[in-house]
């Protein structure tokens, strides 16, 4: 029977550092790389504040005033203007549904255009990938400014931004749908002599189409909260009616406002969710 020998803490070190000498004894830079970039990190921290005049004073300053505004808010009220208030709520779902509509229409022949399982000419393909890649840059809000001054003021400007806002993101995702369909049952048909037309109807169409709808009520959530940003510059809904509060300091309207849309908000949101587990 071995004895087992027992090792001294030093030299245990001594193995260790025989076996992984750049564990035990790291470089001084390796062990000064944490600290220089934690450093930096908090430098650029201390700059970024400076630049944008993020003192002490201005944040103690912003706080009290914000204060102020929330205790302006309460209790809420409606200002006797329920029937507007209520109206510029449907105004803003229509804005989100009608929007939202345009955005498939507009998504769905990109989709197929984009999807290589379906077009192989890679010109075509490259070209309508990098156009939607350019356009899902532009956010519904600027495409909103610049409807507004060319259409003026109202809900056409909207829903045209959240429809070409919607338009390159659908797109991608419903090529990205597509190429992901399994191709077998493709082939299958391809096999029994259907056309073109009938396999997509059949062999694709059933795959894709729960995921695409999906997608689309998804967006259709994303373009409600939406449809109230775009209406602070003009485009119409329930945005117009809260910038026009604050606008008059009436902060008391503008927390009823804020109530009855986060309130809309979840109801569409837990309608839109029921509707995707169905689907999926």
């Amino acid at each position: 029977m071995n004895d087992t020998v027992a090792l001294s803490p030093a030299d245990m070190i001594a193995r260790a550092r025989a076996r992984v000498p750049r564990a035990i004894d790291k470089p001084l830079s390796e062990r000064l790389r944490p600290w220089a970039i934690a450093t930096a990190i908090f430098a650029l921290f201390i700059a970024c504040c400076i630049d944008l005049d993020l003192g002490p004073d201005v944040l103690a300053n912003g706080i009290g005033k914000l204060g102020g505004i929330l205790a302006a808010m309460w209790p809420p009220s409606a200002g006797g203007q329920w029937s507007r208030l209520l109206l510029a709520i449907a105004q803003t779902l229509g804005l989100a549904v009608l929007g939202t509509l345009l955005g498939i229409l507009g998504a769905l022949p990109l989709g197929l255009l984009g999807a290589r399982n379906l077009v192989s000419n890679a010109a075509i393909h490259f070209i309508v990938r990098r156009m939607m890649d350019v356009f899902r840059g532009i956010p519904a809000l600027v495409w909103a400014l610049i409807l507004v001054a060319a259409f003026g003021l109202g809900p056409l400007p909207g829903v045209l931004a959240l429809a070409f806002a919607d338009i390159p993101r659908l797109g991608k995702l419903f090529a990205e749908a597509i190429e992901s369909v399994d191709r077998r049952q493709r082939e299958s048909l391809q096999a029994t002599g259907a056309s073109g037309s009938l396999v997509i109807r059949f062999g694709m169409l059933p795959q894709v189409l729960p995921v695409c709808l999906s997608q689309c009520l998804y967006y259709l959530e994303q373009n409600f909260r939406a449809a109230a940003v775009v209406g602070v510059v003009g485009a119409g809904g329930i945005g117009f009616e809260l910038n026009e509060r604050i606008r008059i300091f009436a902060f008391d309207e503008v927390a009823l406002i804020t109530i009855l849309y986060i309130v809309i908000v979840g109801l569409l949101d837990e309608v839109s969710q029921r509707l995707r587990a169905r689907l999926i």
